[in-house]
């Protein structure tokens, strides 16, 4: 079982940044690959980005990539997503996943956060 608590959300103007975390409980946080996903109001739940139970091997969106990158400390059993050069299309509520997956698709993902509402807008 693992419990994950988003946090780091907010409102930002196009161009910032923001830095999102995701703190999980458990003692088998290593165990899993983690995955952001995000939902815009109307729109599915997409795939932002995922990180390998190990931190060696991630995966981006190709709307994401070169401007968010993910990442993780296991020793603090958290995993991070840095958005950089935000527009007012990322706007949406991010959530942090956990799963024994290589996949990117959030059906395959067992544990999920609340959500963090991130706002792009000036």
């Amino acid at each position: 079982q693992v419990q994950l608590v988003e946090s780091g959300g907010g409102l930002v103007q196009p161009g910032g940044s923001l830095r999102l975390s995701c703190a999980a409980s458990g003692r088998t946080f290593t165990t899993y690959a983690m995955g952001w996903f995000r939902q815009a109001p109307g729109k599915e739940r997409e795939f932002v980005a995922r990180i390998s139970s190990s931190g060696g091997v991630t995966r981006s969106a190709n709307s994401v990539k070169g401007r968010f990158t993910i990442s993780r400390d296991n020793a603090k059993n958290t995993v991070y997503l840095q958005m950089n050069s935000l527009k007012p299309e990322d706007t949406a509520v991010y959530y942090c996943a956990a799963g024994v997956t290589w996949s990117i698709s959030s059906t395959d993902y067992d544990y999920w956060g609340q959500g963090t509402q991130v706002t792009v807008s000036s």
